[in-house]
């Protein structure tokens, strides 16, 4: 399953997703081989899904397309009852959109790395997953810009560095670069490089454009080469910090329609949240 997701070039996110929904399909059939069931264990698994654990309709239909993937890409087999399955309809929400306002107040209550990383989000447009994943070398200061590598679609695009963020960002790197020259006195100072670069050009691992704009706080050692490297700071880090700083500025908000603004405030919200810093 893994090898067939890999070769045609599917992300890591949705090879995690495709093995996870396979491996709990198998145990709902009772471990039997893929070819050994039909479209009744395969409808019973959907509406347990839908029952059960009342999972989205996106859920249920990755769920469905994992399912596909494994008879037609990695089996090898058409199984006709699998275009004959209800399919969940696809349900179309409006965004939730913050305000420019709303948006000023919670990159105020957070600080350090997720407070940058939030600001590239907003200011430049990156998804979550392409602001962990930036490299050193895909952001130029003299044009401005921050190249996005292997987005969605696996395509690359170029956007913008908004002028706000330029000095924290480059006394961010001043900080990782410490880190990395470190990391390379002790031996480590790896990180993992895509399409098979390593095989190329094996010095690059270690070299400072390669390294990831957002590092891990800790190194692992790669089974194969033994090397010890840090992989980009995971994604669930900004998620959780932007979790905490939305309760924070519920807490405020409460407490100051109890209360009021105090005497001289110019009124709440923006001001409250900048004191509580």
């Amino acid at each position: 399953m893994r090898t067939t997701l890999r070769e045609r070039h599917y992300s890591r996110l949705t090879e995690r997703a495709y093995v996870s929904w396979i491996r709990r399909f198998l145990i709902h059939g009772g471990r039997r081989h893929p070819l050994d069931l039909d479209a009744a264990d395969l409808q019973s698994f959907l509406d347990s899904l839908v029952q059960e654990r009342d999972v989205s309709e996106g859920t249920h239909h990755q769920a469905l397309c994992a399912i596909v993937f494994l008879y037609r890409r990695v089996l090898n087999t058409e199984m006709p009852w699998l275009d004959a399955l209800a399919r969940p309809k696809r349900l179309h929400h409006l965004p939730v959109v913050l305000s420019r306002d709303e948006v000023r107040r919670l990159l105020d209550v957070l600080d350090g790395t997720p407070r940058l990383m939030a600001s590239l989000l907003y200011g430049s447009g990156l998804r979550l997953l392409e602001c962990a994943e930036l490299r050193v070398k895909d952001v130029d200061f003299e044009l401005n810009q921050i190249t996005i590598r292997r987005g969605k679609g696996k395509k690359d695009r170029v956007t913008l560095l908004p002028s706000a963020i330029r000095m924290p960002l480059q006394a961010h790197l001043r900080q990782v670069q410490l880190q990395h020259e470190r990391d390379i006195k002790t031996g480590a100072g790896f990180v993992e490089l895509p399409d098979g670069l390593a095989a190329k050009y094996p010095n690059a691992a270690r070299e400072w454009p390669w390294q990831w704009v957002f590092p891990a706080t800790r190194h692992y050692v790669h089974p194969a080469t033994g090397q010890l490297r840090r992989h980009h700071l995971h994604e669930t880090v900004l998620q959780r910090a932007v979790k905490t700083a939305v309760k924070v500025l519920s807490t405020l908000s409460i407490r100051t329609k109890l209360n009021g603004p105090r005497r001289g405030d110019s009124g709440p919200g923006l001001h409250e949240v900048s004191c509580a810093g």
